[in-house]
């Protein structure tokens, strides 16, 4: 049986969830989040009948705190954290993704994601692509589905598949939109992903934000009309030499406005953002078009 585990990020529900599976081998959480949400994620595993040492496997999406940021607490009481192997140097030596994040996030760092500690290597298991991990009586296997970011996996579990962010953020039967933070963008490899998960003809997709998805087909189309759509709109803006700063206030009104038209209430925009922050798809996106344009 899987559990959504709210994490009621920022005080608001429905934007980062956790995922509980239980497993004749014990349980399995798919998702840490981040450690400032990790009060709230002891409370959702006690509801269930767990404590955060009862947890011995730790799958993660790919290692951006909203997903794996509260992974080195669990590795502290002994679980074993999986992930792509891109991701395993920053887990266990975390110096130089903490500097990035401080460099957007800022002052915000604390506030938002709490602390973050390496992880000892013997705790962290690289999973190769279309790798099976067996727990229990509940197999898992790794897909990489780089585009969002490079150290990405979809892990599929039967005909349900855990996205992380390449099945982009889709809230209380909102529209779907990709979240595009830098610096790993690329458009080509996330339609790549995009269609590799079609592939599997999954029933179910499990987006970290936020929930069961029932229609693939239908979600992964409209997120790849939507992924071309920013794409676009966000290159010509660049052509047009403008700075991210111009940008920025213009692309998050864009996307209010998209929202906004497809019957999204003001409460659904902020659980949105807290989600996706419109900001950083500006950075992300304008650098992937600078990448084109140099490669």
């Amino acid at each position: 049986m899987i559990h959504t585990l709210d994490l009621h990020f920022q005080d608001c529900d429905h934007a980062i969830a956790s995922f509980l599976i239980e497993t004749s081998d014990g349980p399995v959480l798919i998702e840490s989040g981040p450690y400032s949400t990790m009060p709230i994620l002891e409370k959702a595993l006690l509801e269930h009948g767990y404590k955060t040492s009862d947890i011995k496997h730790v799958l993660l999406s790919h290692i951006h705190f909203d997903h794996a940021g509260a992974a080195w607490a669990f590795a502290e009481q002994g679980a074993t954290i999986y992930l792509h192997p891109f991701g395993a140097g920053h887990m266990h030596d975390p110096t130089k993704l903490v500097a990035s994040a401080t460099m957007i996030y800022g002052d915000q760092m604390d506030t938002l994601w709490g602390a973050m500690k390496g992880i000892e290597q013997e705790q962290l298991k690289t999973m190769e692509h279309e790798e099976v991990l067996e727990i229990g009586d509940h197999s898992f296997t790794a897909l990489h589905t780089p585009g969002h970011a490079k150290h990405h996996i979809a892990w599929q579990l039967k005909d349900t598949i855990f996205t992380g962010d390449v099945a982009g953020v889709k809230i209380e039967g909102g529209p779907v939109v990709p979240p595009c933070p830098p610096p790993d963008i690329n458009i080509e490899d996330w339609i790549h992903s995009i269609d590799l998960i079609l592939s599997k003809n999954p029933n179910t997709l499990v987006l970290t934000h936020f929930g069961e998805e029932q229609n693939p087909n239908i979600h992964m189309q409209e997120l790849k009309e939507i992924l071309e759509d920013w794409s676009k709109w966000m290159k010509a803006q660049w052509e047009a030499g403008k700075s991210n700063e111009e940008i920025t206030p213009e692309f998050m009104a864009y996307t209010a406005e998209q929202l906004k038209s497809r019957g999204v209430s003001d409460h659904g925009i902020k659980q949105y953002e807290l989600a996706n922050p419109s900001w950083m798809s500006v950075a992300g996106l304008v650098r992937y078009w600078k990448k084109k344009q140099s490669s």
